[in-house]
């Protein structure tokens, strides 16, 4: 089966609209889907000289976006409630994306945080709200709690966020497929298209 990688960071707002609108869609196009987390703090910092959201730089831009999430939300049947901090701190969760990479409970896990930060206004660098979204994904997944604090996942992340500068990812989220790039979540369905072998340009 064809493969997309997701790359994304769980503070990015058009990654959480992705991160509901990409199982079906994948689905029906029978593609395999592999999250990759990575920060896009430090890429900021590098590419933009700025440690913050663009959003919150360029309050225009910031307006704009969430008014856009909320279109976006309301015509994909995403949920969506604007979080009363953004960007929250995302490293924890990342990690632990990192550590429970190629486990089939990481897509719900995936969705369970951008649903506890962009639906419910959770705080998802508490260890105790990353708790509760793996529970009930039973015992691997909380164990992935714990690996989140070695050394081994924390060099995974940090892998995965120089990964992404060196293949010229400039924010999230993207889609990857055999070293062609898409970037946006109105870009999925080209993504899928062309791992499929539906390839246009």
């Amino acid at each position: 089966m064809p493969t997309v990688e997701f790359w994304f960071d769980f503070a990015s707002t058009y990654s959480h609209v992705a991160a509901f609108r990409l199982p079906a869609l994948a689905a029906a196009a029978s593609v395999t889907v592999v999250p990759r987390p990575f920060l896009l703090g430090p890429l900021f910092t590098a590419q933009l000289g700025i440690r913050d959201s663009p959003f919150n730089v360029r309050p225009e831009r910031g307006r704009y976006m969430w008014r856009d999430i909320e279109r976006l939300s309301a015509r994909h049947g995403v949920p969506f409630r604007r979080p009363s901090a953004f960007p929250r701190h995302s490293v924890l969760a990342a990690r632990i994306g990192c550590a429970g990479e190629g486990q089939p409970w990481l897509p719900e896990f995936v969705r369970g945080v951008f649903a506890a930060n962009f639906a419910e206004d959770r705080d998802i660098a508490d260890r105790a709200v990353l708790r509760s979204l793996l529970e009930p994904l039973g015992a691997g997944a909380m164990a992935a709690l714990d690996q989140a604090e070695t050394p081994e996942v924390k060099l995974k992340l940090r892998a995965n966020t120089e990964e992404a500068t060196r293949l010229g990812l400039f924010g999230a989220p993207n889609f990857l497929v055999e070293g062609e790039h898409f970037f946006g979540q109105d870009r999925i369905a080209d993504a899928l298209d062309w791992s499929n072998g539906r390839k246009v340009g």
